[in-house]
């Protein structure tokens, strides 16, 4: 099945490549993405969260994602990290909702995740010139994304097709297109994960804590990473 453009100006359709070529660029330099997931009703955890992105910015992390809310804090929050952290490659996550593409433009950032694929959503942003990088599971899935020309993917949730299950769809399938696995990994999946051929790796709240319930620390094994990791520009 071939997905049209019907849609799409020649402008944006280019703008949306270019944006996948770039984040791909970016990701085969430092090849990890951490999510985050703040509590907008709880400023004492908000900051904390805030705290542990600045570490993590020093320490060379440059691609972050911020689960998307519908919360009348969320841009706020998005806003905040943008002003002390501007080296990082800052993106939404949790994406599931036609009005969240309003909320990426405002913010004017560069790509955001689905944990699913949508058509209609992925197409609208499409459509629009953003980057939505949307969530697979299937061969199915992987099969209809490539058709619509998305050059990267999500394998969503990559912990209950365990690590060499990406690999193991090349020979029936084809060349693949990028793969970020996400979901249910910890830091000390990031060398298993990558090696097995995988080309990026994100992480949530196991790499960081989780301040909601008083943990702040951030993961001595991911700084650890970092510290070895090249990073983008």
């Amino acid at each position: 099945m071939t997905y049209g453009l019907l849609n799409t100006s020649d402008s944006n359709h280019s703008k949306w490549l270019a944006r996948q070529e770039a984040i791909i660029a970016s990701l085969r330099c430092q090849p990890f993405l951490l999510v985050v997931r703040p509590q907008l009703d709880d400023p004492l955890n908000s900051q904390r969260l805030l705290d542990q992105l600045k570490v993590l910015h020093d320490a060379g992390l440059r691609h972050v994602e911020v689960a998307w809310s519908s919360h009348v804090g969320w841009r706020r929050f998005v806003r905040e990290i943008q002003g002390c952290c501007p080296g990082f490659h800052l993106g939404a996550a949790s994406v599931v909702a036609m009005e969240a593409l309003q909320d990426l433009h405002e913010l004017d950032l560069a790509y955001a995740m689905a944990p699913c694929w949508d058509l209609a959503l992925v197409g609208a942003a499409r459509d629009r010139g953003q980057l939505l990088i949307p969530g697979v599971l299937s061969p199915t899935e992987v099969q209809q994304t490539t058709a619509f020309g998305c050059r990267l993917v999500k394998l969503f949730p990559a912990v209950t097709v365990g690590v060499a299950y990406w690999k193991r769809l090349e020979a029936p399938m084809g060349p693949l297109p990028f793969v970020v696995a996400a979901g249910g990994l910890a830091t000390s999946d990031l060398s298993g994960w990558l090696g097995a051929g995988h080309d990026a790796v994100a992480l949530g709240r196991r790499a960081i804590g989780d301040p909601a319930v008083g943990d702040h620390a951030v993961d001595p094994d991911l700084l650890g990473w970092l510290n070895g990791s090249p990073t983008s520009a």
